[in-house]
């Protein structure tokens, strides 16, 4: 049999038409490419486009620029024609508005930060936020300023250490307003001599671009502006999406509020008390431990007086020493007082805007003085109940003669439901009651009732 390439095969090119591998090729391209057409449209469709509206409107805070990360990663795939960051701030960490900063530059969409509604501020941290957009914008009766860096309690920073900090918030808030091409000077007095401007004067001082009523002029207004890299805007007629914070955004939020963080420490403090005054516990210290670490985490977020922090920790110190000395109350009364008064120093109110209400703090401070005194005067107690079990439990029992008793020869006592060998100064008959007033070894020490 020949083979089937040979001349006459079946499979010779001039009995086939002459299929050769290069139009066997051709023939599958064609047949396999309205297959993948008809694949490709069967896909989901592109997100329609629209406007991606971040609301910023608390204290900068780590929780605050994972938030904005997120939504600014994610805006491209969800169709996002740009991302508006509603702003209104008193201000923030440092670390987290660069990362805020940071995050704007390297967004694929266009940024609009929009300071509002009227009466709103982009002050301190917020004025860095708003200048590293694409575009700036705020709303009538809102003001933009006053970013002279402070400690974290509110308080100015000490002369060497704020030399250098201040100058390096100089050249941050330069270098974001000279790649936006905004007003640098203005950004260094902001910071330098903490001015404040209103939006008209923003827009004069080429600080922002322009003032909007709402989000509808606003969109009506960036519609057609082109983003150097980031092509035309177009705005108008784009629907609104509000992004929603993830529960972990939400956490973390939540636990920089004030009351909540005066809240975990005072939980955590009474919890690790408990604990080291009762060992093996457990569950007060494990409570104690995790809420201390989440104070410790909301106290990175806030201004907190080293003052308040000291008082509190003075408190504790005063109750654990009121279990060790005999100071007839006055330790324990010192620490309620250190207590209430570190409660009322802790937060800065003033000059950082944040405060911790006092329908929390005085209940909060006042039920933890009770539990500390609470739980001090049941240590203080154990420390001087007499023994009631064992060798020494037994001193002062009562007990009856089973065997006589005489000086210089032992007999035995029933005693607490036990029998006992016992000695005594004096005769002791029978069925005579005695009480134990010593114990050696296994022989107690009786005398008569």
């Amino acid at each position: 049999m020949k083979p089937a390439f040979e001349r006459g095969g079946p499979f010779h090119p001039r009995k086939t038409g002459g299929l050769k591998p290069q139009r066997c090729l051709v023939s599958l391209f064609l047949l396999l490419a309205p297959l993948s057409f008809l694949m490709s449209g069967s896909a989901a469709p592109a997100a329609e486009k629209s406007v991606h509206v971040l609301l910023a409107g608390a204290p900068i805070t780590p929780a605050a620029a994972r938030f904005i990360a997120h939504a600014l990663e994610k805006a491209p795939s969800e169709g996002a024609a740009c991302c508006v960051i509603q702003l209104d701030t008193p201000g923030g960490l440092v670390e987290s508005t660069r990362d805020i900063v940071k995050s704007i530059h390297a967004s694929e969409v266009p940024v609009v930060v929009y300071v509002a509604p009227s009466g709103a501020r982009a002050a301190s941290a917020g004025v860095m936020i708003t200048m590293s957009a694409d575009i700036a914008a705020m709303a009538p009766g809102t003001n933009i300023g006053a970013a002279h860096p402070v400690g974290g309690g509110g308080e100015d920073v000490g002369e060497a250490m704020g030399e250098k900090v201040l100058n390096d918030t100089v050249a941050f808030a330069r270098a974001i307003a000279e790649k936006r091409g905004r007003n640098g000077k203005w950004a260094e007095r902001a910071v330098r001599e903490s001015v404040s401007i209103t939006d008209a004067e923003a827009v004069k001082e080429k600080v922002v671009d322009l003032v909007a009523r709402d989000m509808d002029e606003l969109l009506e207004k960036i519609d057609g502006r082109e983003i150097p890299g980031k092509g035309v805007l177009r705005t108008k007629g784009l629907a609104v999406k509000i992004v929603e914070e993830s529960v972990t955004d939400s956490v973390l939020k939540t636990l920089a509020d004030p009351n909540i963080a005066y809240i975990l420490m005072m939980i955590g403090l009474a919890g690790l008390y408990a604990e080291f005054s009762h060992p093996g516990a457990i569950v007060p210290g494990t409570i104690g431990a995790i809420s201390l670490i989440l104070a410790f985490y909301s106290f990175q977020a806030l201004p907190v007086r080293a003052t308040g922090v000291i008082l509190i920790l003075l408190a504790v110190i005063l109750f654990i020493m009121e279990t060790q000395v005999a100071s007839h109350g006055i330790l324990g009364t010192g620490g309620v007082i250190a207590l209430v008064l570190g409660s009322l120093m802790l937060f800065d109110e003033e000059k950082s805007g944040t405060e911790i209400s006092l329908k929390v703090m005085l209940p909060m401070a006042l039920g933890v003085s009770a539990f500390f005194a609470g739980v001090t005067t049941l240590v203080v107690k154990s420390q001087v109940r007499r023994a009631m079990t064992g060798a020494d439990g037994l001193v002062g029992k009562e007990g009856v003669v089973r065997r006589a008793i005489a000086p210089g020869a032992d007999g035995k006592v029933l005693v607490h439901g036990e029998i006992w060998r016992a000695s005594a100064a004096e005769q002791c008959e029978e069925g005579d009651r005695v009480r134990v007033s010593a114990v050696s070894g296994l022989r107690v020490m009786v005398e008569k009732v």
